[in-house]
């Protein structure tokens, strides 16, 4: 795969029991530690007739959104693609592998 000037990356995160899996024109390390910026969002056309409940899900979701902070830990995986995909949201499989715990934050 060549080098694009405008790139396209497909982000599959995980978020409160559901796995995202979005594009985007940008993502890079945040200044805030840990974190992993993503911005300008890319949805599929409405030229399609099929609408997709769950892409429509999402371009609620994130309307008026300039930019994401996603922390780390939540990143299943980024590929740089060719072609946009559609945007999905799915409920995340059960699974016996655990988190790593985190410390309980004191006031």
């Amino acid at each position: 795969m060549s080098k694009s000037e405008n790139p396209i990356f497909k982000v599959i995160f995980v978020n409160q029991g559901q796995v995202f899996e979005m594009y985007a024109k940008a993502i890079f390390q945040s200044d805030l530690w840990g974190f992993l910026e993503i911005e300008e969002f890319v949805f599929g056309e409405r030229t399609q007739v099929v609408v997709d409940p769950s892409e429509e899900k999402l371009k609620a979701q994130f309307e008026g959104v300039i930019r994401s902070y996603v922390p780390m830990h939540s990143i299943v995986r980024i590929d740089e693609v060719e072609r946009l995909g559609v945007a999905t949201i799915t409920e995340a499989a059960a699974s016996n592998v655990m988190s790593f715990p985190m410390p309980v934050p004191t006031k």
